[in-house]
């Protein structure tokens, strides 16, 4: 057995032939728990490099196991993939992906280096055999090869595996490094490309165990993945903190009573961070050390920072250190158990600590560390007004459903970049920083896309519940006079005591509110999930109540009475002594739109506008709008627009539904094509209109109508 610390250059450079055995288990590493924490890496990798001349940091990508196959006469040398093989062939994706954005660039130079750790030189190629030096013999084979052997710029919808997760491996890597890499042609983009070219060969580090042919793979196979329990980063970071503390020759019995906080419940519970899961000790380390370093760090390579942070940047003794951590870890647990208490009075930072938890979101937790470091200049009002920035960002973006992938990289950048500002310019500092975010993935929304994204938006199918009742409670907080300049507070906010949402005008509506023709009914049906139809309850209404009429003595806005306590229900009876209807929900959608507005607060004339080339995708469309609205006429038919499929028929019925040519009926467009396709697939390029264009091109005609109309029919007199 051979065991040493090598580069990808290192790894892939000689001519080769890593195989994937047939028994390995086929592709299965996804973007939220293995995609997006490697760009991240990667991403840190070369901007430290950038913005630190000189410096050469690297990043352990962990361990793989080859094992040297026989091989003919005269062929390349082959190794068996025994254990590594996720993590090789997502390497290989992100290398492939890199060389065909900058092939697409005209970067030969750039885009040559990283293919020679691809594709083995044609001179070794023999036969009918293609290039790769990866290869799989299981399921993967083909979606593999097709990716790898496409020729840039790749389109991936086109592909016959375009569903694949190695496909949107592929995908995924290419577009961050084109979003990161900025416009073609441009001096900048040309440097980071070949940073990141650098960084991808020379600054990742893997442990190959290399074994001979004889050797028992099996048993080194099972001693890797199948003995013991995982160490978390906390555990391998109080491995390393009190080896350091015996070096310095402190007690190291009385150091563990007294300055290590972390062998609680409190801290010992998981913590599900997207999908996935880490200890809370873990999540605190991670965004402590976020929150001194200003760099967005991935759970997986918290300890490998640490360490580096404590043997090169600290600049004091372990003990000190643990000190800080330990206060700072105190205020951490204050804040999450205060904001677990629904009846406690929450100050800003409690309260950015339960709506972030509600949010299911801890991007913002290091900000909060950062401006709670042990002596630390930044007063109290400097302070509060910096987190409530931060959240109004937070929460506007996620109101609109815009991708937070960026967060983390922007909270670092806030830190780093803001870390010795004065406390009398920190504020204005941060404002200006974050209302020159212009990317759709970083920019600062402004009042006007959230008054007319969330006017029609629906809302409760698009939020997960926790999400959606802390909105509600925003708004509850506003009628009760908690935002603004000079908030004039009456009582108490509301209890954050998980009051059930309640739908006014019921989605059971049709015995009760019944209405004429499919017109009609699409029009309330689009009502019914938006922001001004829900409410928040302090007992949950039986189905009767709920479902049954508005007026009457039995009624249902007699039944909110009870739950008269709030503000909010209030409003509702005063304004719906006639009845509730779509006017009405209009009226309190844009009244809600407009606390939320008020509660997470812009500067004033900041529009929050995206760059050039960046567009806010269509609200969600039906096929029976279409068909409502006269565009898609009952009775056309759909052909698939994809080769293999081009035979394929779908029939529009006057219902909206779509039948498709073996007597299926759908729902939607993407329902029909995954059908036919047996895959994944976006119906709306999947399906052609008659004159050969694409179903898409109908969806945008009819919300270019929609706002054509809206337009002209000017600002509403009342």
């Amino acid at each position: 057995m051979d065991t040493a610390v090598r580069t990808p250059l290192e790894v892939f450079t000689m001519p080769q032939h890593l195989v994937v055995p047939l028994f390995q288990r086929p592709y299965v590493w996804e973007q939220e728990n293995q995609w997006v924490p490697l760009w991240q890496d990667v991403r840190r990798l070369v901007e430290l490099r950038l913005t630190n001349s000189g410096t050469s940091p690297t990043h352990f990508l962990g361990a793989v196991v080859l094992q040297s196959m026989p091989s003919q006469l005269g062929s390349m040398q082959s190794w068996a993939i025994i254990d590594g093989q996720q993590r090789l062939t997502t390497l290989q994706l992100l290398f492939d992906a890199a060389a065909s954005v900058f092939e697409s660039r005209g970067l030969d130079q750039i885009t040559g280096q990283l293919e020679a750790l691809t594709l083995n030189p044609v001179a070794f190629v023999q036969g009918e055999d293609v290039a790769l030096k990866l290869r799989h013999t299981n399921r993967d084979r083909a979606s593999y090869d097709e990716i790898m052997l496409a020729d840039p710029p790749v389109e991936y919808g086109t592909l016959t595996h375009a569903s694949s997760l190695i496909t949107r491996a592929h995908q995924y890597f290419a577009e961050q490094i084109t979003l990161w890499t900025g416009e073609a042609g441009d001096d900048a983009a040309a440097l980071r490309a070949g940073a990141l070219a650098t960084v991808l060969t020379q600054s990742l580090q893997i442990v190959v165990i290399g074994l001979r042919a004889d050797e028992n793979s099996q048993e080194i196979f099972e001693t890797l993945n199948a003995r013991g329990t995982p160490l978390t980063a906390a555990d391998l970071i109080k491995n390393f903190v009190f080896q350091r503390l015996a070096a310095e020759g402190v007690d190291t019995h009385m150091a563990y009573r007294d300055l290590w906080p972390f062998d609680t419940k409190f801290w010992e519970k998981e913590i599900s961070v997207g999908r996935y899961p880490i200890s809370r000790s873990s999540l605190f380390l991670n965004q402590w050390l976020v929150s001194r370093v200003g760099e967005e760090i991935g759970p997986k390579s918290t300890f490998t920072r640490f360490k580096h942070f404590v043997e090169h940047e600290a600049g004091t003794s372990i003990a000190a250190l643990l000190r800080d951590v330990k206060e700072q870890a105190g205020h951490y647990q204050d804040w999450t158990e205060r904001a677990a208490d629904p009846y406690a009075a929450l100050d800003v930072v409690e309260m950015c600590v339960y709506r972030s938890q509600a949010a299911e979101i801890e991007a913002l937790k290091p900000v909060l560390l950062w401006l709670h470091e042990p002596g630390s200049s930044v007063s109290p009002g400097t302070r509060d007004n910096v987190i409530a920035m931060l959240e109004s960002w937070f929460m506007r973006r996620a109101l609109l459903r815009l991708s937070l992938g960026d967060m983390g990289r922007v909270i670092a950048d806030v830190i780093r970049m803001h870390r010795r500002a004065p406390d009398s310019e920190l504020v204005q500092r941060i404002e200006r920083y974050l209302t020159k975010q212009n990317a759709t993935s970083t920019y600062w929304p402004g009042d006007e896309e959230l008054r007319t994204t969330l006017a029609a938006d629906a809302a409760y199918r698009r939020f997960k519940r926790g999400r959606l009742r802390m909105f509600l409670e925003a708004v509850e907080d506003h009628y009760r006079g908690y935002t603004g300049s000079t908030p004039s507070q009456t009582g108490t906010r509301v209890p954050r005591s998980g009051f059930p949402i309640e739908h006014l005008m019921p989605q059971s509506w049709a015995q009760h509110w019944a209405v004429a023709g499919l017109a009609e009914e699409l029009e309330r049906e689009s009502h019914i999930h938006r922001l001004g139809n829900l409410t928040l309850l302090t007992t949950s209404l039986n189905s009767a109540v709920s479902n049954g009429a508005w007026l009457g003595e039995n009624g249902k806005r007699a039944k909110l009475d009870r739950h008269d306590v709030l503000l909010m229900n209030r409003r509702i009876r005063e304004s719906s002594v006639s009845g509730w209807t779509e006017k009405q929900i209009d009226e309190r959608t844009s009244d809600v739109v407009d606390a939320l507005i008020a509660t997470w607060r812009v500067p004033a004339g900041h529009l929050g506008t995206v760059s050039t080339g960046t567009s806010i995708p269509l609200p969600e469309t039906t096929t029976r709008e279409l068909v409502a609205s006269g565009l898609l006429p009952a009775g056309t038919l759909l052909r698939a627009g994809y080769g293999q499929w081009a035979d394929r028929r779908c029939e529009v019925l006057a219902t909206g539904e779509l039948l498709t040519d073996d007597g299926k009926k759908f729902s939607t467009p993407s329902g029909a094509g995954h059908h036919i396709r047996k895959g994944a697939t976006n119906g709306w390029s999947f399906w052609e209109l008659p004159d050969g264009r694409r179903l898409s091109s109908l969806r945008a005609e009819y919300h270019s109508s929609r706002r054509n109309h809206q337009d002209s029919q000017g600002p509403d007199p009342t």
